[in-house]
């Protein structure tokens, strides 16, 4: 199961970003990391929220009146529709990658939640 995760993220281009905290691994693909839940035995677990890596950390993609930008505490950054779209990719392969559940096929329709 391991090697079949680690050959989706390099698939993907996801790599896994030499940065050290507890409980959790950290991936990144063009400026964009996520947290995952590292489990017992180093085994993967639940995807956080990705977002944009900046010089003042972490800028999840906020939605305002005046448009979509990626912030952080103290700055932000206006966010392109290509970002926003390689954002969402970002975040659906790394989702992929970890569980092997493809969003789009293997969900239930809404009305079926």
């Amino acid at each position: 199961m391991l090697e079949a995760v680690l050959q989706r993220l390099a698939d993907a281009g996801i790599n896994l970003a030499p940065l050290d905290l507890d409980g959790h691994f950290v991936f990144e693909r063009d400026g964009f990391i996520a947290l995952v839940e590292r489990r017992k035995g180093d085994a993967f677990g639940g995807v956080g929220t990705a977002g944009l890596m900046t010089e003042a950390g972490l800028a999840p993609l906020i939605w305002r009146p005046e448009g979509p930008v990626f912030a952080t505490r103290t700055s932000q950054q206006p966010a392109t529709t290509e970002r926003v779209e390689q954002l969402r990719r970002f975040q659906r392969d790394l989702q992929f990658a970890i569980t092997g559940v493809s969003e789009m096929t293997d969900r239930p329709p809404a009305h079926d939640r």
